[in-house]
């Protein structure tokens, strides 16, 4: 991928491409399976989870030749209670959030332009987005260094 620095000297190695996120805020666990509290957080967590798996992500929606998504009350309480058991819940009110992408901008735009060919050159949807990303942020850093 890197066209002007390896003929040069040889001096490349693999790199990552990749974006970032850190969050900072309280932490609250819910380990208590005694505490109707954690029961509660856990149960809405799993239901949410559950209906957004099966409707968004498997497109399940009971319609046409769809099944029907599966919901938490398909199964027996008492199986899902001993389920539930073995999950921790965190919760965390979130006060502050930075991002970081690290997409070759650190990079020449030779080099930076074999990156993007060498994802296109995959032929794959993340290949293609990866390639986006990357001219995005070497865009971002031409603009701010003029």
């Amino acid at each position: 991928f890197y066209t002007e620095t390896k003929p040069a000297n040889g001096k490349v190695v693999p790199t990552w491409n990749y974006a970032a996120a850190q969050a900072y805020g309280q932490a609250r666990i819910y380990f208590d399976f005694s505490s109707e509290e954690t029961t509660s957080f856990l149960s809405k967590q799993i239901s949410d989870l559950s209906q957004y798996a099966e409707e968004s992500v498997m497109g399940y929606t009971g319609t046409s030749t769809k099944p029907s998504p599966w919901k938490v009350s398909d199964a027996p309480p008492r199986f899902i209670q001993l389920l539930q058991k073995n999950i921790i819940g965190i919760e965390i009110v979130i006060d502050r959030l930075e991002g970081k992408f690290k997409m070759s901008q650190e990079m020449g735009q030779g080099d930076r332009e074999g990156v993007v060919n060498g994802f296109q050159a995959l032929d794959s949807d993340v290949g293609r987005q990866m390639a986006d990303v990357v001219s995005e942020r070497g865009r971002l850093k031409a603009s701010k260094a003029s």
